[in-house]
C-alpha cells in the first residue's frame, strides 16, 4: 500500500507546474479553497441553499452606496495630507526594488548610453559647423 502513495506523488509532483506570476498565485490559492462569503456564512451552507432566481442572487451581492450628504465635501488639509503619506509609502511597498548589481547595471547601461549620444550629437554640431562654415564664410 505504502509504495502505490510513493509512486503517486512524484507523479503529482511533476504535473503540478508552480505559478510563475503573482495573479497566477492567487488565482491558485483562490481555488483551493472554498470562497467565504461577506455575511460569514460558508460554502457549504451556500450550496445547501436552493437558488430560486439568479437575479436575486446577483441584487444581494453588494451594498448600498452610501448617501454623502450627511457627510462633509472634503477632509482637513492635515487630514489629505495624512492620507497621501500612507498611499505614498503603501505605493512604495509594492515596488521591486533593484538588488545592488541590478543597480550598478543599470547605471552603467545608462551612462554609456548618455556618452554615446553626447558623442554623437558633437560629432553632428562639429560637421554642420565646418559645412556652414565653408558654405558661407
Amino acid at each position: 500500500m505504502s509504495e502505490g502513495r510513493e509512486q503517486d506523488q512524484p507523479e503529482e509532483r511533476e504535473g503540478a507546474v508552480r505559478p510563475s506570476t503573482a495573479a497566477a498565485r492567487r488565482e491558485r490559492r483562490a481555488s483551493s479553497r472554498p470562497a467565504a462569503r461577506k455575511d460569514g456564512s460558508s460554502a457549504e451552507s451556500k450550496k445547501s441553499v436552493v437558488k430560486s432566481d439568479e437575479s436575486d442572487e446577483d441584487a444581494k451581492k453588494g451594498r448600498p452606496t452610501k448617501a454623502r450628504d450627511g457627510q462633509e465635501k472634503r477632509p482637513s488639509l492635515i487630514g489629505r495630507g495624512f492620507r497621501y503619506i500612507r498611499e505614498v509609502i503603501g505605493e512604495l511597498r509594492k515596488v521591486i526594488w533593484p538588488t545592488r548589481k541590478q543597480l550598478v547595471t543599470y547605471t552603467g547601461v545608462v551612462l554609456v548610453f548618455v556618452i554615446l549620444m553626447t558623442a554623437m550629437v558633437w560629432a553632428l554640431d562639429l560637421g554642420f559647423g565646418a559645412a556652414v562654415f565653408e558654405l558661407f564664410g
